[in-house]
Formats: C-alpha cells, sequence, structure tokens
C-alpha cells in the first residue's frame, strides 16, 4: 500500500549463530548431478533406504481410524508407549525403566538432543562435544548460548574421548557431554568399561552425560552394542537417546526417546509441553506394536548391514583402500588418498565417478582426512561405487 515503509526482519541472534547445514550443501551437489542425466549413487547420508516392517505399517493403519486418536494426545504421551520402550530395554539390555518417570517421547532422537542443551545449558556454560560428531549436537549448544569444548576421536584411542587429556579446569566448568556410540561418523563402538569411566568423570565434575544411542540395534560381528544406561550409577548422571529410526526403519515416522534421569526427563517433557502435543495416537500404537513384537525384523536388518560391509571392504581391497571396518552403526569411516583434503576428494568423487561421499571435515576439524559412507545402498551398488572409484587409480 502506497506510504507504508516495508518492514526490516531482523533475525534473533540465536538465528545467526546457529552453525551451517552441512548436509544441505552435500544434497544440493549431489541434486546437480544427478539433474545432469548422470547414475548418481548417493553413499553421503544417513537415510536407512529399506522400508518399515509391513507389521509396523498395519498397526499404523488398524489404528488411524479409532477417533480417540483423532483427538489432542496427552501432552507427554500415551502410557503404553513408555511402557513399550521400558520393556525393550529390560529384554534387550537388563535395564530397568520407571515408564513414567524415565521416559519421555520425543519426535524422533534429533529433537530430544537438541532439547537437552536448551533444558541444562545457560549462555556461556560449557558443553563437551566429540570431534568428529553428529552435527545437531552443535545446534542445540548454539541455541542454547553455550559454549563448546572439543573431545578429539582418533584412531589411536578407538575413536573414544580421552577423559584424561581434558583439563581439570575445562571438565569442572562443562555442565553437560554428549557421547553416541555405536558412533556417527566412524563406526566405533564402546564397551562397559569405556561407559564406566565415563559415569566416574561425569560424577567427579558435575556434568550430564548425553548418550546418543541411535545406532544402539546395529552391532557387527556377533556383538551387541553396550547401553550407558546398563552402567551402575549412569541414570545419576544422565540420560540416553533412542530412535526408531534406525532400528526399524522408521526415519520419517518420527519417534524417539529420552531415558533415564527422572530430573532431565521432567525438564524435557516441560520444554516439551510448550513446543508440542506429543505424536499423532496412532503413530504411538504403530511404534509400541514395533517395540514389543517380533524383533526378528531388526536381526534381519543388522545382518544385511553386516553383509553390505563385508561386500564393500571386499571391493576396497580389490582397489587397494585400505580402512579399518566399523563395528557398528551404518557407517563407514574411510581415509582419503594422499594428497587430498576429506573436501577434494569427495568432490572429485563425485564429479568423476558419480559418488556421494560425506567429507569428514563435516563432523568436525578432527574429522579432516576420512570420508563417511553410508551402507545405505544394495550389494551391487555399493560395490560398483567403489569400482568407479577404482577407476580413477588414487590407491596403491
Amino acid at each position: 500500500m502506497d506510504g507504508l515503509k516495508t518492514v526490516q526482519i531482523s533475525p534473533a541472534n540465536r538465528m545467526t549463530g546457529l552453525p551451517a547445514q552441512f548436509f544441505a550443501g552435500l544434497v544440493r551437489k549431489a541434486n546437480a548431478q544427478a539433474a545432469k542425466g548422470r547414475d548418481v549413487i548417493n553413499l553421503g547420508q544417513g537415510n536407512p533406504d529399506q522400508p518399515t516392517p509391513p507389521h509396523i505399517v498395519e498397526a499404523l493403519q488398524e489404528a488411524a481410524p479409532n477417533p480417540m486418536y483423532h483427538r489432542y494426545p496427552p501432552f507427554s504421551g500415551y502410557p503404553f508407549l513408555k511402557q513399550a520402550v521400558a520393556q525393550r530395554y529390560k529384554e534387550d539390555y537388563g535395564v530397568e525403566l520407571d515408564p513414567e518417570k524415565e521416559v519421555a517421547i520425543l519426535f524422533g532422537g534429533k529433537t530430544g538432543l537438541i532439547e537437552i542443551s536448551q533444558c541444562l545449558l545457560n549462555p556461556g556454560d560449557v558443553c563437551l562435544v566429540p570431534d568428529p560428531g553428529y552435527p545437531d549436537y552443535w545446534s542445540g549448544v548454539a541455541l542454547a548460548g553455550g559454549v563448546m569444548e572439543l573431545m578429539p576421536l582418533t584412531a589411536d584411542n578407538a575413536f573414544l574421548p580421552d577423559y584424561g587429556a581434558i583439563s581439570p579446569a575445562v571438565a569442572d566448568k562443562a555442565k553437560l557431554m554428549f557421547i553416541n556410540y555405536p558412533n556417527n561418523p566412524t563406526g566405533a563402538t564402546a564397551g562397559s568399561e569405556f561407559y564406566k569411566q565415563t559415569v566416574e568423570f561425569a560424577a567427579k565434575h558435575g556434568i550430564v552425560v548425553a548418550s546418543d544411542f541411535a545406532y544402539g540395534a546395529i552391532g557387527f560381528d556377533d556383538k551387541q552394542p553396550v547401553s550407558f544406561l546398563q552402567t551402575p550409577g549412569a541414570k545419576e548422571v544422565g540420560v540416553e537417546f533412542y530412535t526408531l529410526s534406525k532400528t526399524y526403519n522408521m526415519a520419517g515416522w518420527r519417534v524417539g526417546f529420552a531415558l533415564g534421569n527422572p530430573e532431565i526427563i521432567s525438564l524435557i517433557n516441560l520444554i516439551q509441553d510448550h513446543y508440542y502435543c506429543s505424536l499423532f495416537g496412532g503413530i504411538q500404537a504403530a511404534a509400541a506394536a514395533a517395540l514389543t513384537g517380533s524383533q526378528q525384523c531388526v536381526a534381519e536388518l543388522a545382518s544385511a548391514y553386516e553383509n553390505r560391509r563385508n561386500a564393500l571392504f571386499g571391493a576396497m581391497a580389490e582397489i587397494g583402500w585400505q580402512a579399518a571396518k566399523p563395528s557398528g552403526s551404518f557407517f563407514c569411516w574411510l581415509p582419503v588418498p594422499k594428497g587430498f583434503t576429506s573436501s577434494s576428494f569427495s568432490d572429485l568423487v563425485l564429479e568423476r565417478a558419480d559418488v556421494v561421499l560425506a567429507p569428514g571435515v563435516g563432523f568436525g576439524k578432527h574429522g579432516e582426512g576420512y570420508v563417511r559412507l553410508g551402507l545405505l545402498a544394495p550389494e551391487e551398488r555399493l560395490q560398483e561405487a567403489i569400482h568407479r572409484i577404482g577407476k580413477l587409480n588414487l590407491f596403491g
């Protein structure tokens, strides 16, 4: 209208301080190559490629017409879903959980991983973050105005943080710490001794532990991943985040949980009261069916990823690409050839081999020198991707 001025939009500081979305750029590059008509094999993202098991889909179909689920659900979710996840943890890990006080339902695990920083950190508070690590840890800390102190994950220490290398001054300032095993991006796993050290370190310095157990169902070589909550004292110092995205190929369903310390669970429920009205009841019913029904689909999924891993590494051996096999998750952490950075190697492989890999530097400065490859394609496509890269004659 005449005479009216255009409003100048000034974002809040929390918006301008957010880290760049690394994967958005990766997707743009992949899409640009595909738009040229190229046969792109995208192994750079963490999006499960297989469908949700039919019995879970059928549970949603049966629940969706229920008029009870067409109303607002309870703010913290239906008790039957909390009971289902408590049952699953009891059966899989021997962990006892109080469904009402020690379980929070999340809109996917990512939501909780961001919310916990908002629940616990004031501006300037210190958070210990693995490097390399899942970039959304950074997002939560940034939104809370916190300060990150990095915990390097190196091959020399089996991609575990070295608590002895963290200065006591930094440890005493820290209020929150993220750990993640099976690990994204390295594919490393952690044993009970590491979690014992974690609980002791956290208790000594007054740090809350946030254990990201998103890949908890995916372990290889007949070894089940260990849950942080199996450790004596774990509930006193922290919580674990679990998701159905990877375990049941339910990434698009957005069902996750925070589990453990009741005070922290109460805070997460409180902040979610101001954001959400919980998940659609039909999805909660289907999630409960996933957790309480046959787990054969989970065993088959882990076996499929292990077969893919073995096929991939067989092809890598043929071209002279040497790397350590992952012991869990669906990621492989692969060193780049001499003379390349993680980004320059990823760009070359996309441009000349039509294969998308995630440059390690996108997960932190200690990710430089590596690329992350997702086992998210059939064995034949994984082998083809490696053979294409082999034709570039970069190894050997």
